[in-house]
């Protein structure tokens, strides 16, 4: 059963303490109920103070936020919980800058932090892949670069777009950062999104020839191969409503290290956009925050790969 607060006073009422976060975030963890990772019995006693619970049957201790993107913090679940309240309830999202201040963290670094971590958490662990008829194109992210344009273009970043259509209607959609517009950059990241057997339809380019080999129906919309123009309609909405939100978010700095969790938050919010519950989006994410593993520090300052 799907539990969330409904509201604001609801959300403030529900988690006013450390031990009420606690409660809910044991019960995410085990929704079918506790099992000791030792020896598989079913029932434990919590030890409140240390975040604890032990197996009453063979006294093994699970830390509760073990595993969790909570894992190692210092900082209140309380406040972790308000965080994650206030980022699902920003329709447009928001930045670190944002954050900090609405919640009163001592440092931008740690707003920054969270954020990112909480971006991960917005991949669903095993999350379907798109099917049906789905359109692909790709987009360059960046300012003005002197030099090629087009496929080849430098300096920038490459994200494939992919659109799930149903009933000729934009559905889910997923992103991708690509290396370059090769073939098998391109190819994977379709295997990687799109179930197979699937109808994909792209423009003419190249780099999309294999897909019938490997069991989709592909079909070329449009000839032209020149990226930026001519591109499919769905896609290319998407491609603009991209941009903006990157524009109107965070200004357009966007680190190319840093790009994927941007499109990660993109891809939560936009398919999850007819949610009349900001609640339910609370509880998503703390649901899939407790189903993934830590994000250390390192990997946030490094980034991750394409």
């Amino acid at each position: 059963m799907e539990d969330y607060p409904k509201t604001l006073l609801d959300f403030e009422e529900r988690f006013s303490t450390e031990e009420a976060c606690r409660e809910y975030l044991f019960n995410l963890r085990w929704p079918e109920g506790f099992q000791c990772p030792q020896c598989g019995y079913g029932k434990a006693w919590p030890i409140k103070r240390y975040f604890l619970c032990e197996c009453t049957h063979c006294g093994f201790q699970v830390y509760i936020m073990a595993g969790t993107i909570f894992q190692d913090t210092k900082k209140p679940l309380r406040l972790w919980f308000r965080t994650i309240w206030y980022i699902t309830s920003q329709k447009y999202g928001t930045n670190a800058l944002e954050v900090q201040r609405a919640l009163g963290l001592g440092s931008y670094h740690t707003a920054w932090t969270w954020l990112h971590k909480l971006r991960r958490a917005m991949v669903r662990p095993g999350r379907d892949k798109l099917s049906g008829t789905v359109q692909i194109d790709e987009i360059y992210i960046g300012g003005e670069k002197p030099g090629k344009r087009g496929r080849g273009a430098e300096g920038k970043m490459l994200v494939v777009i992919m659109v799930e259509l149903k009933e000729g209607k934009t559905a889910r959609i997923r992103l991708g950062r690509v290396a370059d517009a090769s073939g098998p950059s391109l190819v994977g990241a379709v295997e990687g999104s799109v179930e197979p057997d699937s109808t994909v339809q792209t423009d003419g380019w190249e780099g999309y020839s294999r897909l019938s080999e490997l069991g989709y129906r592909h079909e070329i919309i449009r000839k032209e191969a020149v990226i930026g123009r001519n591109v499919l309609p769905k896609v290319n909405r998407i491609a603009i409503l991209l941009k903006r939100w990157l524009l109107g978010i965070y200004q357009g700095r966007v680190e190319s290290s840093h790009l994927d969790y941007y499109l990660d938050e993109y891809i939560f919010r936009f398919n999850r956009r007819t949610s009349r519950s900001r609640g339910k989006l609370f509880y998503r994410l703390m649901q899939q925050a407790v189903a993934i593993k830590p994000v250390l520090i390192k990997d946030i300052q490094g980034g991750t790969s394409s």
